[in-house]
């Protein structure tokens, strides 16, 4: 008997209809005559799902009683002894009830398979172990109900069931996933647009990741070692040049053509010295590919095209875009190039485009690396053979081939190969050649031959010229290579340094962004610029990009102090002297960037400064009018009840004394109101923060609007918060006064509260007309009334006395709008630590 296999529909997100589909699926293969029963499924009182239930076979569930309750389990046994071809389970995460058969239905679902049984089953992304605090940063509730990546990874088939954002939501206003009584708070927390693209995002990672392996695996298995196009793979190989950006754009219009094209730019730098590229072109490329929805890489290797052909079969792309060379015609003697050596190399599985551009032929730029690095240890070998055996290749052409051209023009044959020994591999091939071809032309070439002995002297004075010849035309083409090598380094030193220059003073460049062009200019692994207050004090980081950077100068590979107290550390490996120059200048220009961040902060505490003065002087100009209008109507009032010549009814002074009262009231508000915002602006705020219970505060904070306004829906579960009471209480008032004073006549106001991963939420809802998005957050501004609201409806500082409260709480306000029409305030607090509710997970 063989295992059964498992089919799973994996859900993007609760309610997307992953149990429809697979009840679907079920209905389909009982059409087809397969024996098909149902074992669990969950239709959560949703009609069109449990209509899917009718014409398939339902076996009994098992009753289990637990804390004075009973529920109903998947019968395993009941399973075992119907033995179906194909039993459907729902929820394959579901924890079951204690005392079933086992702690967790997918183990059920194990022993279904062990039995020979096929099982269709579902899961919802946030379910998978292994997201389990992914998910947590995204929803802010714990799933506790998980199944391992591997029971899933292991199904036969997965089926992704998607549906967008937008979709899943008018579903649920719909009413087809949730009661109509739910769907408001479920629209509010869990299913926003955000989280479900979010989960969305994930499910189709992980589905790509899946699909991905089952390629792999198959290949593996098949021994299949050449490309297969299942997607256009395009690598852009990168020198640094200009050309770059010419490349980049031609391989996203090639992957444009195909159906999901990913474009992957390489650079391919050497191992030693620094790299021979611009930084600043490569900068300017990796945004350019980033921009165009490629990726940037960064490899190491010494033969490049090996290196390019290596990653390319790696990643299986299917083609490579390169650039026509930019070297001389000349230099072609050398080897046929980077684009035809990767051309020839990349058999029948890689296209390999050779695209034109404006920079052919005019010689390769960038910084150039050490004199041995940049020959290669390829052209060095050569060097050594030229030198060492052409002088013996010549000699036997020369004595057995060709007829005898004279002792002049040996040397002169002979003096050939020590120029082109020089050229290929510098000083000590080219001085080999020489003293093996002095000593080649005596033996064979010089009276008496066979022998060292020289019988004329004017043959002694033409090899000891020959030889003196050979060592001078060695040394000065090996100078020349030298010289030129240095003045092309010096210029681009050059470049690197006003770049960075003109960057830094104009303010282009972020302290992280210098440190990963340091660290990949010298290609480095991290970098680190670390800082101390005194010379007894620890070093602090300032800035690091990379992986595991250094904590201080002397864990370094590389450390360049900057003055007395601040250093840039790498890690990687150790530099030659001669690229401590450049690296001394980019930690200069690193200290600059610091302390231009560090004057940025200063001068925008200035500017809050400043700010707090602008609105203290608009503060008096605002107010006049608001402050007028009560004290009239009070002074009118208490001069009315001291008129001797009228004489008023008891109703009469009752109606002026709450005309008194109203307006003192309403300045008492107001005077309020401007006292909160001053202290915010000066900064005296302070909050006096300890646990409570938001039921204690939420409730008091309603006594300023009528009673049938304001629904409270505050859960008792809810955990503590960490706020100060008084804060809080004025916070929640001014957002509850603000959604009463726009809500239409005849509905109230909800103010709601939920719990949310470390956060609690505090929600005030209404049906009012709303705030565009580009006007959410200029109603937290001072001042700022919305609409056509009266002068006398305040001064608009309620909002933004909320939100200053909320903020010195360590909390936050925003503005979202209300599903079906209106304004919510979300009022985020933090809870208190040790206060944790039981997480509450959508149904599926």
């Amino acid at each position: 008997m063989g295992r059964g296999r498992l089919r799973i529909y994996l859900g993007a997100a609760p309610g997307v209809g992953k149990t429809y589909a697979m009840l679907s699926e079920a209905h389909r293969r009982v059409e087809r005559g397969t024996d098909c029963v149902v074992a669990f499924v969950e239709h959560h009182d949703r009609p069109r799902t449990e209509v899917m239930l009718h014409g398939l076979e339902q076996l009994p569930r098992k009753e289990l009683a637990y804390r004075g309750t009973t529920f109903t389990e998947m019968d395993v046994d009941a399973v075992l002894a119907r033995r179906p071809q194909v039993v459907l389970v729902d929820e394959l995460a579901h924890t079951n009830i204690p005392g079933s058969r086992n702690s967790k239905r997918w183990r059920d679902v194990e022993e279904l398979l062990a039995a020979g049984i096929d099982v269709i089953s579902t899961v919802n992304i946030q379910h998978l172990e292994s997201l389990g605090d992914v998910v947590e940063s995204i929803t802010g509730v714990r799933q506790q109900e998980t199944v391992p990546d591997e029971v899933v990874r292991r199904a036969d088939q997965i089926e992704l069931v998607d549906m967008s954002p937008q979709a899943l939501r008018r579903r649920m206003a719909h009413g087809n996933v949730y009661q109509p009584d739910k769907v408001d708070a479920a629209l509010s927390n869990y299913f926003r647009p955000g989280n479900l693209t979010a989960l969305r995002e994930l499910a189709l990672l992980w589905v790509a990741d899946r699909v991905d392996e089952y390629l792999r695996e198959y290949r593996g298995e098949h021994r299949v070692s050449k490309i297969w196009g299942s997607r256009e793979r395009i690598v852009v190989g990168l020198t640094g040049g200009p050309e770059g950006r010419t490349l980049i754009r031609r391989a996203a219009r090639l992957a444009e053509k195909g159906a999901g094209g990913e474009v992957l730019a390489v650079y391919i730098a050497r191992s030693d010295g620094l790299t021979a590229a611009s930084p600043k072109e490569l900068a300017v490329q990796r945004t350019l590919v980033e921009d165009l929805g490629g990726t940037f890489h960064h490899v190491v290797g010494d033969d490049i095209p090996a290196a390019l052909l290596a990653f390319a079969r790696g990643v299986n792309a299917t083609q490579i875009v390169l650039g026509v060379s930019r070297r001389k015609s000349w230099q072609y003697v050398f080897g046929p190039g980077v684009g035809a050596t990767v051309a020839r190399e990349s058999g029948p599985d890689l296209d390999v485009h050779l695209i034109t551009h404006d920079e052919v032929g005019k010689g390769r730029g960038g910084l150039p690396v050490p004199r041995g690095a940049r020959l290669g240890r390829l052209r060095i070998l050569w060097g050594w053979a030229v030198g060492g055996l052409g002088p013996v290749l010549l000699t036997f052409l020369l004595t057995s081939v060709t007829p005898e051209v004279g002792l002049a023009n040996d040397m002169l044959l002979f003096l050939t190969l020590t120029v082109a020994a020089a050229l290929l591999g510098g000083l000590l091939p080219a001085l080999a050649s020489a003293v093996v071809g002095s000593l080649l032309l005596n033996w064979y070439f010089t009276p008496p031959v066979h022998t060292f002995t020289i019988a004329d002297p004017t043959n002694i004075v033409a090899i000891a010229i020959f030889v003196g010849v050979a060592v001078s035309v060695a040394s000065v083409v090996d100078l020349a290579a030298r010289r030129t090598h240095q003045a092309a380094r010096l210029r681009t030193e050059s470049e690197i340094l006003s770049f960075l220059a003109g960057n830094v003073l104009r303010g282009e460049t972020s302290l992280e962004a210098l440190l990963e062009r340091v660290r990949e200019t010298f290609g480095m692994e991290s970098a680190a610029l670390l800082e101390r207050a005194s010379e007894v004090d620890p070093w602090t980081c300032a800035g690091s990009v990379g992986p595991r950077p250094c904590t201080n100068p002397e864990g370094a590979d590389v450390d360049v102090p900057v003055g007395d107290h601040m250093a840039l550390a790498l890690t990687g490996r150790v530099l030659p002297a001669e690229d401590r120059r450049v690296l001394a200048a980019f930690a200069a220009q690193a200290a600059v960037v610091l302390d231009r961040r560090r004057l940025r902060e200063e001068a925008d505490q200035a500017r809050a400064l400043a700010e707090g003065n602008r609105i203290r002087t608009a503060l008096l100009a605002a107010v006049s009018h608001d402050l007028r209008t009560p004290l009239a109507g009070i002074k009118a009032a208490v001069s009315s009840l001291r008129s001797d010549d009228v004489a008023w009814s008891e109703e009469d002074e009752a109606e002026l004394l709450a005309g008194i009262e109203e307006g003192a009231d309403r300045l008492d508000h107001l005077v309020g109101n401007l006292l909160d915002m001053s202290r915010l602006q000066t900064g005296t705020v302070s909050a006096i923060v300890r646990e409570i219970d938001l039921d204690e505060v939420v409730p008091m904070a309603l006594g300023g609007v009528p009673e049938d306004s304001v629904e409270l829906d505050i859960p008792e579960t809810l955990p503590m918060v960490n706020v100060d009471k008084g804060l809080l209480e004025r916070a929640v008032a001014n957002v509850v006064e603000n959604a009463v004073k726009y809500s239409p006549t005849g509905t109230s106001v909800l103010v709601s509260a939920s719990a949310i991963a470390d956060r609690v939420e505090v929600r005030v809802v209404d049906r009012g007309p709303g705030v565009p998005d580009e006007a959410k957050e200029r109603v937290f501004e001072p001042f700022q009334r919305y609409g056509d609201a009266p002068r006398g409806a305040g001064v608009g500082l309620g909002l933004a006395v909320a939100r200053g409260f909320a903020e010195a709480m360590g909390g936050t306000l925003h503005a979202e709008d209300t599903p079906g029409g209106g304004l919510t305030m979300v009022l985020s607090l933090p809870r208190a630590q040790g206060s944790r509710p039981e997480a509450r997970t959508p149904a599926a």
